[in-house]
């Protein structure tokens, strides 16, 4: 009887490899190489523009690049077919003689399943590069004062992230639990950054972000409970709220690191470097933290009764704050 139970379970588990594997063995077997658009400016104003489109077939894919209207084509087009693609060049002159908060956008993209890699080579030497997907085939070329949002949006994210930390640091009870819980956070957004970046899923930013803010408003009771004695699923089992919301986290961290706008071959170790930089951010700031509560230990500080619900109220009320404001900004988005 046992036997036969055994089977059964091993030809389950065998059915479910194979229905599990099936979806991603035919996507691999309908994949098609990424179409290119390659712009290079040559002289100031003057830009080079190279448009390699796949031909699956015999048939070209029906995607075309939409270029700013600023761009004003000088002379006609050329191009010549290459083994499974087609090659485009034309040359255009920019009115303004700079791309800056252009936008780019690729026509029909979004009802295929392959990516665009964009990429501009100006002649300062800078350069811009995207990669544009079905679920988003535009790309605004950032101006010099993008930077600056782009700072904003990490140090956003990293404020989020770090009060996540906080909160959690507040409510395990044990070194072990600690050590549990903060691995678990990590392990999740180290996924969803990795998926996420690499374009194999996405989240809509808007609600992504009240999100995230709703995950430091839910730490907020939980620390209250704590101080107050009581339990819940999530102090008993802090590492799997902490495994849930780091999913969360790490689609926030993949949309900033996605802002810049990195190229196919620049983004694995984009991805490293940032993944271990949030990393060392992380174990830093928890060491600072265990090291200050040591010693307020040692020290014998006594501190008044009102402030040990003080990081409680603290973190709840701004992810209250934060919830509220960035729930009315998608809203507001949806209403318009």
């Amino acid at each position: 009887m046992k036997a036969t139970l055994f089977i059964r379970l091993r030809l389950t588990a065998v059915f479910l490899l194979f229905v599990c594997l099936t979806p991603i063995t035919a996507l691999h077997a309908h994949e098609i190489r990424p179409a290119l658009l390659n712009i290079i400016e040559q002289k100031p104003g003057w830009f080079d523009v190279t448009w390699k489109v796949p031909v699956l077939s015999g048939y070209e894919l029906a995607i075309q690049p939409v270029l700013p209207a600023s761009l004003t084509p000088y002379g006609p087009p050329s191009s010549h077919d290459i083994p499974g693609a087609k090659i485009q060049y034309s040359t255009y002159q920019a009115k303004d003689q700079a791309l800056a908060g252009e936008t780019i956008t690729i026509d029909g993209l979004s009802t295929t399943q392959i990516d665009v890699m964009v990429r501009i080579n100006f002649v300062d030497g800078s350069t811009q590069s995207a990669i544009l997907r079905p679920a988003n085939p535009t790309f605004t070329v950032p101006s010099p004062g993008t930077k600056g949002a782009i700072a904003w949006v990490y140090l956003r994210l990293g404020i989020d992230h770090l009060l996540f930390v906080l909160g959690l640091l507040l409510i395990v009870g044990s070194r072990y639990t600690l050590i549990k819980t903060i691995t678990a956070f990590t392990i999740a957004h180290s996924i969803t950054l990795a998926i996420a970046t690499l374009g194999y899923a996405s989240a809509p930013v808007q609600p992504l972000n009240a999100a995230i803010a709703l995950s430091i408003l839910f730490l907020g009771p939980e620390i209250v409970r704590v101080w107050r004695g009581q339990t819940s699923f999530t102090i008993r089992h802090p590492w799997v709220v902490a495994f849930a919301f780091g999913l969360l986290h790490g689609f926030g961290f993949a949309s900033g690191l996605t802002t810049i706008g990195l190229s196919r071959a620049e983004i694995p170790v984009a991805l490293l470097l940032f993944n271990v930089g949030v990393e060392i951010g992380q174990l830093f700031f928890v060491l600072i933290i265990m090291l200050l509560e040591r010693s307020f230990r040692i020290l014998e500080i006594r501190w008044p009764r009102w402030t040990e619900a003080l990081p409680a109220y603290t973190i709840g009320g701004l992810g209250a704050f934060w919830t509220i404001q960035r729930v009315a900004i998608m809203v507001g988005g949806i209403i318009k």
